[in-house]
């Protein structure tokens, strides 16, 4: 073991020490909420706080269902270093009515204190136990969880492998101009500042359009080059891979090696801190997941979601906790993996999504060589912003979604003005989930952005967000 081995197992043990210590005295669940961009963090945690503060509806939450719970409320800040996750923000804009909007999503790392007051099941139980958990939700961009495999490869490897992928399918045409400027580059030349500058930026570019709605891949890191946070500007995103060999080297003072050395940089200053201080600490997590937009996007995009959870289970702490390992780091014992939006698609094809989802998890989980915490899938919508409609066209039932498309989306030639409602038929998902994954489906899902709902009610009406909070936390409350 080298001693930078050493120094990041010092660093867990230290973190796992303090946690563990704190837990004696203040039983608590860390809960990682992450999810790739436009996946729907802000609104999930914005949601399942409410529904939990208001008393929502939630038949699958056991605790809440059965009347055990007493009281729920938050609480300030345990962690002084990291932001507040701004809940009442986001639960004012998604209800100021008329003006109503959904809340921006996430660009950094926030935390949010929840503490459940609960009556335990049986006597041994009620003895005991406190009947308070606190529930930390940390909620954080989910290209940052995309670095972590970074901290195991090198910069000449990561190059090698990125500009290789870059070579492939729907990447090679929106690498162009990338393409065009990384031949100009000598590894072995005198380092420049312009050039590395130059190829950050054009690098990045490529990145951002692999995201763009046509395409929806997802597995994109360096994470912080499409979410830099606090980092934007910085010289530790001012690098980008160069045509090298997996096993290069890099003279002093050369290109090569000044790409390599902010490489270096950005995993030890930006990685390993968000690792060693935050996900490392994480007991349960939820991975939040736009299958539907990967669906219609057509296979290249399922085949690189596949890639980037198998990336993500690659990089989680398998395995059980107990008190040995709380010594030494937490563990995630439990993932979630959410399929957002479901309130997209007609009820029909609910159950369809989830087991579209189930089989690309399941995909990823054997690339990874996974095994170890328990796994579960959900189709969910965090907020419900349609409703269920029938529509006969000529002499056809179909059965549609009904809601207000936001102003400027369109199908067809109708453009949608923001305040008129209309009943859609999104398109139906084959039964045999398999069916999907092969890009039949391409172009053939008809997704507009609905606007929030009008609220009526105290909380917001979901999709499965019952059976999520059942999956996450339901155990630490019997």
């Amino acid at each position: 073991m080298n001693l930078s081995d050493l120094i990041d197992s010092g660093r867990l043990a230290a973190g796992g020490l303090r946690d563990f210590a704190v837990g004696l005295a203040s039983p608590s669940l860390r809960l990682g909420v992450t999810g790739l961009s436009r996946a729907g963090k802000t609104v999930f945690i914005t949601s399942l706080v409410q529904a939990l503060l208001k008393g929502g509806r939630l038949p699958a939450f056991e605790a809440h269902a059965g009347g055990r719970i007493s009281r729920v409320y938050l609480e300030p800040q345990p962690d002084d270093g990291l932001p507040r996750f701004p809940y009442e923000d986001h639960l004012e804009a998604l209800s100021e009515g008329e003006t109503r909007h959904w809340p921006e999503g996430t660009r950094q790392i926030s935390q949010l204190r929840l503490t459940i007051e609960y009556e335990p099941r049986g006597l041994v139980a009620r003895t005991v136990g406190s009947g308070k958990l606190h529930v930390d939700i940390i909620d954080y961009p989910g290209e940052w969880l995309l670095d972590l495999p970074l901290m195991g490869m090198g910069y000449a490897r990561w190059s090698a492998l990125t500009i290789a992928a870059s070579r492939t399918g729907p990447r090679l045409a929106r690498a162009q101009d990338w393409h065009a400027h990384l031949t100009t580059l000598d590894a072995a030349a005198r380092a420049d500042e312009g050039q590395a500058i130059r190829a950050a930026q054009l690098f990045t570019a490529y990145l951002a359009s692999c995201r763009d709605d046509d395409a929806s891949l997802s597995a994109l890191p360096p994470g912080r080059f499409l979410m830099p946070g606090d980092f934007a500007g910085s010289p530790l995103l001012a690098f980008a891979p160069l045509d090298v060999a997996e096993d290069a080297s890099f003279a002093s003072g050369s290109l090569g090696a000044l790409m390599a050395r902010r490489y270096d940089s950005y995993v030890a200053r930006i990685v390993k801190p968000f690792f060693f201080g935050n996900f490392a600490r994480l007991d349960r997590q939820i991975v939040l997941v736009d299958a539907l937009s990967a669906l219609n996007a057509g296979a290249a995009a399922v085949n690189d979601l596949q890639t980037a959870l198998a990336g993500i289970l690659a990089c989680f702490r398998q395995g059980s906790n107990s008190i040995v390992s709380s010594l030494f780091g937490r563990r995630i014992d439990r993932i979630l993996f959410a399929a957002t939006k479901a309130d997209l698609l007609h009820q029909t094809s609910h159950d369809r999504l989830e087991k579209i989802l189930r089989l690309i998890v399941e995909e990823a989980a054997n690339r990874a060589e996974y095994s170890g915490a328990e796994i579960d899938v959900v189709a969910l919508a965090a907020i419900r912003a349609t409703r269920e409609a029938r529509v006969t066209q000529k002499g056809e039932t179909l059965d549609c979604i009904a809601g207000t498309p936001e102003k400027g989306e369109t199908i067809g030639n109708q453009v949608f003005d923001g305040n008129t409602e209309a009943a859609i038929f999104p398109g139906d998902l084959p039964e045999n989930p398999r069916a999907a994954l092969d890009g039949s489906l391409e172009g053939h899902l008809k997704f507009v952005r609905f606007r929030p709902p009008l609220k009526r009610l105290e909380t917001f009406p979901h999709i499965r967000m019952d059976r999520a909070a059942e999956f996450l936390i339901g155990d630490r409350l019997a």
